[in-house]
C-alpha cells in the first residue's frame, strides 16, 4: 500500500496579506529616500513616506508603516530619519539602514546650509517670510491629511480616542514635557493593549475502540 500523501494546494495570498518585500537594490533604496528628502517639507514628510513606501513601492503595508511610525515618534530624533533607518534595516539590514539614512538626510542638510546663508541676508524681507509661512501651512495640511488617512484604524474604540485626547491635553494645554507624557501615558496604553493570555486548546476525549 502506498503511503504517499496527495499534494497540498496552497491558496494564493489575498490582496490584504503582508508579503515580505523582494530584495531591494541599494541604489533604489538610496534614490527613493533621496527623493523623499528632497521633495518633502516639515511635518509633511510623513505623507511622502507613506505615499512612497506603502502606495508606490509596496515595501510596507499600512500596519507595518503605522508601527514603524509609532516607534519613530517614540524615539529621540527626527521621525523621518528614524523611519529611514527602520525601513532600511528591514529591507537590507545594517547597510540598508545607513544607505537610507544618508539618502533622506543629504538633501535636507545641503538645502538647509544654502538657505541658511540666504536667509541670513534676507531675514527682514516680507516676501521671504510670507513664503516660509505658506510652506509651513502646507506642511501642517499634509500632516493633518495623512493623520486621518493612517489614523482611522486607531479610532475604532472609545479608549483610543480617550488616550489621544489625554495626550493632546497634557502637551498642548497643560504643557507637560513630552518625556513625562511618554512615561505616564505610554505604560498605561501598553497595559491596556497587552496581549491577552491564550486559552489552552481543548483536547477532544479519546474514543473507546470496540474490540
Amino acid at each position: 500500500m502506498s503511503t504517499e500523501l496527495p499534494p497540498v494546494e496552497v491558496a494564493p495570498a489575498g490582496p490584504g496579506a503582508a508579503m515580505p518585500p523582494a530584495r531591494v537594490p541599494m541604489a533604489e533604496l538610496f534614490l527613493t529616500f533621496l527623493i523623499i528628502g528632497a521633495t518633502s517639507f516639515g511635518g509633511g514628510v510623513v505623507a511622502y513616506l507613506r505615499n512612497a513606501l506603502v502606495l508606490q513601492k509596496g515595501w510596507l503595508d499600512e500596519e507595518r508603516f503605522l508601527s514603524a511610525l509609532e516607534i519613530s515618534q517614540a524615539l529621540p530624533g527626527l521621525n523621518a530619519t528614524n523611519m529611514a533607518i527602520i525601513v532600511g534595516d528591514r529591507l537590507r539590514g545594517v547597510v540598508g539602514s545607513i544607505v537610507a539614512f544618508l539618502g533622506i538626510t543629504l538633501p535636507g542638510a545641503t538645502l538647509v546650509m544654502v538657505l541658511g546663508v540666504l536667509y541670513a541676508s534676507n531675514a527682514k524681507n516680507p516676501y521671504v517670510n510670507a513664503a516660509l509661512i505658506g510652506v509651513g501651512a502646507a506642511a501642517v495640511g499634509m500632516l493633518t491629511a495623512v493623520t486621518f488617512q493612517i489614523g482611522r484604524k486607531q479610532f475604532g474604540k472609545w479608549i483610543d480616542v480617550a488616550i489621544i485626547l489625554v495626550t493632546v491635553a497634557l502637551i498642548n494645554y497643560f504643557h507637560v514635557s513630552l518625556i513625562w507624557v511618554l512615561l505616564t501615558v505610554g505604560p498605561v496604553a501598553v497595559y491596556i493593549y497587552r496581549p491577552s493570555r491564550l486559552e489552552p486548546p481543548s483536547v477532544p476525549p479519546k474514543q473507546e475502540t470496540v474490540p
